[in-house]
């Protein structure tokens, strides 16, 4: 009878970023030129990769999936945030709104995760194997990669999404976040969560855990092959090639074992961390990729002067 007697929510409110109201305004703006920043750098990335003869290698077909994935990952998470700044009631999202972001967001952050994995499996393989490498990663290997990618990255999030909302939640209804997250969400539930935590730990902890070993591994290979190259120079490049995915790795999987591997957290720092992962990393990763990479930055050259 009890359970019959529960009202259950129909609308969440996301509280957003704690700021002075004053603030409001210009914080408005700060996202929305990293917001605009995010999408024009990772098109770039896109328009150039697809233009360029030169860049048709299986590295600049993966790092256009990336730019494809960040572009909506941003896109995800920061207009909501910016609606919230502008009005009062920007926060207030309903119980079915709330399952769309949440599949997209962990959608394509699990695809980005497994991206960078074959990415690193993709460098390996052209340092280590230079001669076989054509062969190695053919176009239907790197689509099937891509592809593959893309698919385990949907079965997590509809396994994480269905997990969540199939719990009751009757109150409050307060997310103490600016996105609807599995963690967060799940401090509202009336009922046992024991089981989604756990899903959340074998899905970020074991698996997040599991690529970044993957990573790690492929670089010690990486780096003992680089150190075999005679040349300074093309010892030089490979490092330079090198570099810029670790970057960009650490910038992607640090902030999410951080919130992830502790979801009964509260902590407000976990909010500017996500931040940094769904809003700064987005717009860094065309920053690292061209201004660390001559063959990028020599496309664009070309395009530009193409144009003038």
């Amino acid at each position: 009878m009890g359970r019959q007697n529960e009202s259950f929510v129909a609308t969440f409110t996301l509280t957003g970023i704690p700021h002075a109201p004053e603030l409001g305004t210009p914080l408005f703006g700060i996202f929305l030129v990293i917001y605009a920043l995010t999408l024009v750098g990772n098109l770039l990335i896109l328009l150039v990769t697809k233009a360029d003869s030169h860049l048709r290698t299986p590295m600049y077909y993966f790092l256009a999936n990336l730019s494809f994935i960040d572009m909506w990952f941003s896109t995800v998470t920061v207009p909501k945030i910016l609606m919230s700044l502008l009005s009062p009631d920007g926060g207030a999202i309903s119980f079915h709104s709330c399952v769309a972001p949440l599949y997209f967001f962990h959608c394509l952050g699990n695809t980005e995760c497994f991206l960078y994995t074959v990415m690193s499996f993709d460098r390996y393989l052209a340092i280590t194997y230079p001669l076989r490498y054509a062969t190695m990663m053919s176009g239907k290997i790197c689509a099937l990669l891509a592809g593959g990618t893309w698919l385990s990255g949907a079965i997590q999030s509809a396994a994480q999404t269905a997990l969540t909302f199939r719990l009751p939640f009757c109150g409050p209804n307060q997310i103490e976040h600016y996105l609807c997250d599995a963690p967060p969400i799940l401090r509202l539930a009336c009922a046992e969560t024991s089981v989604n935590e756990m899903v959340i730990f074998v899905n970020i902890g074991v698996v997040a855990s599991g690529c970044c070993f993957l990573i790690f591994l492929s670089y010690v290979s990486i780096v003992h092959s680089i150190l075999k190259i005679r040349t300074a120079e093309g010892r030089h490049k490979a490092f330079q090639t090198c570099v810029s995915h670790c970057i960009v790795v650490l910038c992607f999987f640090v902030p999410g074992l951080i919130i992830y591997l502790r979801p009964g957290s509260k902590h407000i720092m976990d909010r500017i961390i996500t931040i940094f992962q769904t809003m700064i990393t987005p717009m860094l990763n065309p920053l690292v990729y061209t201004l660390r990479n001559k063959e990028v930055k020599m496309a664009l050259l070309k395009g530009i002067l193409y144009r003038l």
